[in-house]
């Protein structure tokens, strides 16, 4: 990919977290610069935020506000695990797979993955798992957990969430969900935070890949998980001296609901992206369009020639991602389904 700090291009489908900041996220951030403010979230930005959160999640929802996916992901496991506990999670999940060990770095925890093809986690693989941890030789899988939407781009439907909480309730299992792309999930389910909410005891809230500049938040749910919450947020180094300029960044998108405008945008850009490419000669789409991604497999040439001017993942494998964001435009779109069609010509020509 060439172009550098400066380039005003827009041909980026790599990810969300490439995305610029929403402007009502920089006008909020300029709002909460003028003047002192109580510090550690004594202020009014984190209690409106607080407030909207709980507003989402349910009156019974205990928010707390860190700088980014993995440190609610950390945060929102520590409070729900005991000594000699383990986590199981999809062997494809951002704990296992991009998030540098932090969990096990962090909270001495082994993670205990199990496969899940489309991303989703069931009970039947779950069980499986848990027939081979009987004895004080394995760590006692205690946390199921799961991403929704996952990162393959599928969403858990709410009847396979409370299939899911009913195995862990039968089996004494607490339930964490990452979901730093919950607002996608709900946009696409056409549901409500607290529709999803209720069938976990602690999930993250991600704000970030969402248009925030850095904010996600934990929402801690089920009763008595959330005292040891505050202690362990300052101990992990989640606790903001100057709380307000995330909260104001949480509270610019729960205003009006800009949150779900922008899920519903970015997963509406990425259903007219799979509807461009899927037509295409010589490009498959490898999984159900259900979030804000889009996974193809393409010949590796065709693929490379796109790279020099298109950012976007490329597994080992040859599967190709592209992500859409609350700033992806119809022109990106079109654009880019128009020179994956030329670059499949070309490689067919040759």
């Amino acid at each position: 990919m060439t172009g550098g700090p400066s380039d005003p291009r827009r041909e980026d489908f790599a990810s969300d977290n490439h995305a610029e900041a929403h402007p009502a996220v920089l006008a909020a951030l300029l709002g909460a610069a003028g003047g002192p403010a109580p510090a550690y979230g004594g202020d009014r930005w984190t209690a409106a935020a607080e407030a909207g959160l709980r507003d989402l999640a349910g009156p019974g929802a205990v928010p707390l506000l860190v700088f980014s996916a993995t440190a609610a992901n950390v945060l929102g496991l520590s409070v729900l695990l005991g000594p000699g506990d383990a986590i199981v999670c999809a062997e494809h999940s951002h704990l296992a797979m991009d998030e540098c060990g932090a969990v096990e770095a962090m909270l001495g925890r082994k993670l205990l993955p199990v496969p899940a093809p489309d991303g989703k986690l069931t009970p039947r693989a779950i069980e499986a798992l848990l027939e081979r941890c009987t004895d004080v030789r394995m760590p006692r899988p205690s946390v199921v957990a799961l991403t929704q939407a996952t990162e393959v781009g599928t969403c858990y439907t709410l009847a396979e969430l409370a299939e899911l909480r009913e195995f862990c309730d039968r089996r004494g299992l607490r339930v964490y969900m990452d979901g730093a792309r919950l607002a996608n999930a709900v946009a696409r389910l056409g549901c409500e935070v607290a529709d999803i909410a209720r069938f976990a005891d602690a999930l993250s809230f991600g704000f970030t890949k969402n248009g925030a500049l850095g904010a996600d938040a934990l929402l801690l749910m089920a009763p008595g998980v959330a005292e040891r919450a505050p202690y362990l947020r300052r101990q992990q180094g989640q606790l903001a001296s100057k709380m307000r300029f995330l909260a104001a960044q949480v509270t610019a998108l729960l205003d009006g609901g800009l949150w779900l405008d922008n899920a519903r945008h970015a997963n509406g850009m990425t259903d007219r992206l799979a509807a461009g490419l899927e037509p295409l000669p010589g490009l498959r789409l490898t999984r159900r369009v259900q979030s804000n991604a889009v996974f193809a497999e393409l010949p590796r040439a065709a693929a490379d020639a796109l790279r020099e001017r298109w950012a976007f993942h490329l597994s080992p494998a040859g599967e190709a991602r592209f992500m859409t964001s609350h700033a992806t435009t119809g022109a990106d779109v079109s654009d880019l389904v128009a020179e994956v069609g030329t670059s499949l010509k070309q490689e067919g020509a040759q």
